[in-house]
């Protein structure tokens, strides 16, 4: 289906789309994209409840931008020599490194200032259990070729050139320690899902926005049915596509659930929001060019870890800290209180109630943030810039995220960090539950989608996907060469520092 010239869907007996991306965020404009390379002749139509798209969780100011490769993230590696996870989101990010650079070679990507540059990444730690663990996570990971960049001190004096604004004003508190990746990266993802998007309504696709999916149907002949309220008129709209992609963030599952695929059964989620601490001073925003990430405290979630990050949005940069957790029964950021409620159902109610019991230490934590005042936020910030004037900062409210539960029996009840795809119906129709590293391992996520969803092209789409990405084929950890070979060519087009070690 082609864009009509009002943007519109007709009423009536509708076409037939190839493809239904449900959510405007940059899972949908990546598997937009990617098939804007591999069909263009396909009809693709991107449904968005908002008025724009990258207005939830891609949304640069709803989410890190840290590009996660697993270089400061201590939460992807609990265990300091066992690097496993840490190693495979790592090469999942190259990944998207070989895809964002194959569209700016190919002339698809004409800008990737707007959207990526470059940003230490660097982990602190405080007392000697803490660099205890840093000092062996080091050692672990730089044996292996994707992190043999990764640098480690314990010096005041050496963390004071890495990251002066941690070390401004700082009596001595006890050891300390650090290990920072000069090559790491800073992202606006809303940024990056405007351009992709440029890229598949430039072959033809159609975006259409106030447009809400309210329910979906499959029928006998195997075809699905989207009830689409349009969010403007009021009028509603059943719209049939042989392929569906809910990629709604908080919403996915309820659609999910209302599309009757026996994979999402038990499924559950739990929803987390957060706030910001922020500067845009610019004399304290000179002063900070890294991505600090420390230790999350005991029983927070994983996405609760504190980090000191350099933010450039629209061209200009500030400092976030953060973030305070917040709880509420929204599992989007312009969602309704009703919405977890929407979730429950008998096949997941049991692993809801095992939720609860299973993290007495998480809901004493939420407790604590809720009540938590402008002051001990404050002196939490402090730990990291002692220096920090209250009156350079404010509060800002940040993205809302659906943690994830699974039913799965060896770990029912406990709340999973990550992604999930999960596809039914014959791989007619796939969906993305959970949350952080998702947007960095964006491409990753999809192509696994393309080979589960559409087997019957792999054998067509092959060259075209290995010539973008050839770490589907070639493991980008192969090898130290390889690794570097890697980082110069990708940081080339996308215009940052070309090896590992952020030297040009």
């Amino acid at each position: 289906m082609k864009p009509s010239a009002a943007g519109d869907p007709k009423p009536g007996a509708p076409e037939i789309l190839d493809v239904a991306l449900i959510g405007g965020g940059i899972m949908s404009a990546t598997l937009g994209a990617l098939l804007a390379q591999l069909q263009p002749d396909w009809s693709v139509t991107v449904f968005e409840r908002l008025g724009k798209v990258a207005g939830e969780s891609s949304s640069p100011w709803n989410n890190a931008g840290t590009g996660h490769a697993g270089f400061c993230e201590l939460n992807y590696m609990p265990d300091p020599s066992d690097p496993e996870k840490a190693a495979q989101i790592g090469r999942s990010f190259h990944l998207s490194r070989q895809f964002w650079a194959a569209l700016v070679e190919n002339g698809d990507l004409t800008d990737p200032a707007s959207f990526i540059r470059s940003a230490p990444h660097i982990d602190v730690v405080f007392g000697e259990r803490d660099v205890t663990y840093l000092r062996r996570r080091y050692a672990t990971l730089r044996t292996l070729p994707l992190f043999s960049a990764l640098e480690y001190t314990e010096d005041p004096g050496t963390l004071a050139e890495w990251a002066p604004l941690i070390m401004s004003g700082r009596a001595h508190t006890g050891p300390m320690a650090a290990t920072r990746y000069r090559a790491g990266t800073d992202i606006d993802f809303g940024a990056l899902t405007r351009a992709l998007t440029a890229i598949m309504t430039a072959a033809g696709a159609q975006v259409l926005v106030r447009h809400e999916v309210t329910g979906l149907r499959r029928g006998r002949d195997g075809l699905w049915t989207l009830d689409v309220h349009d969010r403007d008129t009021g009028r509603r709209h059943a719209i049939r596509a042989r392929f569906v992609f809910v990629g709604a963030g908080g919403g996915a599952l309820r659609l999910l659930q209302k599309a009757r695929i026996p994979e999402v059964r038990g499924y559950a989620v739990f929803p987390f929001g957060a706030e910001f601490l922020r500067t845009d001073n610019p004399d304290v925003v000179a002063r900070h060019d890294a991505k600090v990430y420390g230790q999350a405290a005991l029983g927070a979630p994983p996405m609760s870890v504190p980090h000191l990050d350099r933010r450039v949005v629209d061209g200009r940069g500030s400092l976030l800290f953060g973030p305070y957790a917040t709880f509420g029964t929204r599992l989007l950021t312009h969602g309704r209180r009703t919405d977890v409620f929407t979730t429950i159902r008998w096949s997941n109610l049991a692993v809801l109630l095992a939720a609860g019991l299973r993290n007495l230490p998480l809901v004493r934590y939420l407790v604590g943030q809720l009540l938590c005042t402008r002051r001990r936020k404050f002196a939490q910030l402090q730990r990291f810039y002692p220096d920090a004037d209250p009156a350079d900062w404010y509060p800002i409210r940040a993205g809302q995220r659906a943690q994830l539960i699974t039913p799965d029996p060896h770990k029912i009840g406990i709340l999973t960090f990550g992604t999930e795809l999960v596809v039914g119906a014959e791989g007619t129709i796939a969906g993305l539950l959970g949350a952080s590293p998702g947007a960095s391992t964006a491409p990753a996520i999809m192509t696994d989608l393309l080979a589960r969803c559409f087997p019957q092209h792999a054998t067509r789409w092959e060259p075209v996907l290995t010539r973008m990405m050839p770490a589907l084929t070639t493991p980008v950890d192969t090898d130290q060469q390889t690794v570097d070979h890697t980082f110069a060519r990708t940081g080339r087009f996308l215009g940052l520092n070309h090896g590992q070690s952020g030297i040009e």
